[in-house]
């Protein structure tokens, strides 16, 4: 068969062929590859979810129990974390950064793992990535360290995805793009005359104000050319927000529910979403401490049960979430076959605020699953050496990311 990356070679020149519509039927269709990323910020209890043994044999603990269908689709990994991140609640900001001292004086992030992939594959997709969160700050940081903001109201998001409003509003919303592009054209002339004026440390300041105009011209460039192109159609109606911020089972699966719809319709293939904690008593049966509280259990059995009823219900709205991309299907395989989902907290221990042995689940993506990966708890094994391995999973040609420098041991593609 001649694929279209065919080359002519004569007299030492090599001439690619232009793509011809006989040869286009013949040619294989490109791999999707998409990254999911989740936080539980207030943690997960340890006992609940990392099993006491190794390997492949391991005993599904409690909340593994809850996403056990899909046990050959996931790996669960122990004992590791982030190189010299501390900083208790802090560190959800390097959670997919894996930037050092997070709660420092100074602190400046570094672009997070679904940023990367979307510079360097989002152009396929309207939204190049989506950045989630139950409330307040996501998970998602620029180039220049800026954080993406967030999207909170799963109708919004609905909203963006697949409605589209009428000719008149669509024109107003490109003219608005226009003029946002020729606002920051005119910022950055009129501040560029100060670099000649300014000192090292100003001056990296300054470059990173520019920068981050840079990037805000890019994605305005980018919503322009997408704005004239029609919106899939999806069989579903638009969600009613939960209101009410202490539901938050209704208000994950809302969300759950809109995220499924944004792969499935190839509209993004890089999402994030940071669940965060709260200081009141969520609508749960049995629940009657506040979540924050509970989170800082300090051992107290009834803290803890009532803990794992919380942690349990958010395991089983992700077990949902699993089931969903598992169940459609698209050319090659399913969502979850195309899908890596990175699901854990950025705290190992969220009732001391300790930032070591980070619960984590990696699904689908294309893995060799199954397995339970333990390091050690007293030596962690560095987490960003998994973001090395999903960024090689997508078709990124690295060997670092972060304070990560290799891929991840015992995690294997599937062939």
């Amino acid at each position: 068969m001649i694929h279209r990356r065919t080359f002519l070679r004569a007299a030492g020149v090599s001439l690619g062929l232009p793509l011809l519509e006989s040869l286009a039927n013949a040619a294989p269709t490109p791999e999707r590859r998409r990254i999911v990323a989740i936080n539980i910020g207030l943690g997960l209890h340890g006992p609940n979810i990392i099993p006491s043994k190794s390997g492949r044999d391991y005993e599904l603990t409690t909340y593994l129990k809850l996403i056990g269908e899909h046990r050959k689709q996931f790996t669960v990994i122990s004992g590791v974390s982030h190189p010299e991140v501390g900083g208790g609640h802090a560190s959800y900001k390097s959670y997919l950064t894996c930037a050092p001292h997070p709660n420092c004086a100074g602190f400046r992030n570094s672009i997070s793992l679904d940023q990367l992939a979307a510079a360097k594959f989002g152009s396929e997709t309207r939204f190049a990535s989506l950045s989630l969160s139950s409330s307040g700050p996501g998970l998602s940081w620029s180039r220049s360290g800026v954080e993406i903001p967030t999207l909170t109201r799963p109708s919004f998001v609905f909203r963006r995805l697949f409605l589209t409003g009428k000719p008149n509003d669509q024109a107003q919303q490109i003219q608005r793009l226009r003029d946002g592009q020729s606002i920051l054209d005119a910022v950055r002339q009129k501040t560029r005359h100060l670099d000649k004026q300014l000192n090292g440390r100003d001056r990296d300041k300054l470059d990173q104000y520019f920068e981050a105009v840079r990037e805000a011209e890019r994605r305005l460039a980018r919503a322009e050319a997408w704005e004239q192109k029609p919106k899939p159609k999806v069989n579903a109606k638009p969600p009613r927000d939960e209101t009410d911020n202490k539901r938050i089972v209704e208000r994950m699966r809302l969300m759950y529910d809109v995220m499924h719809l944004a792969l499935e319709t190839d509209s993004t293939r890089f999402l994030t979403y940071n669940i965060s904690g709260m200081n009141s008593v969520p609508v749960i049966p049995g629940i009657t401490i506040d979540y924050h509280n509970l989170s800082h259990h300090g051992k107290d059995p009834e803290k803890i049960r009532q803990l794992t009823i919380i942690e349990s219900a958010m395991m089983t709205e992700f077990a949902a979430f699993l089931k969903k991309l598992s169940s459609s299907r698209e050319a090659g395989g399913t969502l979850l076959d195309s899908t890596m989902v990175l699901f854990g907290s950025n705290l190992g221990n969220a009732s001391s605020h300790d930032t070591h042995n980070m619960p984590i689940v990696l699904a689908g993506g294309g893995f060799e699953h199954g397995q339970h990966l333990a390091f050690s708890k007293q030596n962690n094994y560095p987490l960003p050496n998994l973001f090395v391995s999903m960024l090689q999973r997508l078709g990124k040609q690295t060997d670092s990311f972060g304070t990560g420098n290799s891929t991840m041991t015992g995690l294997d593609f599937k062939v």
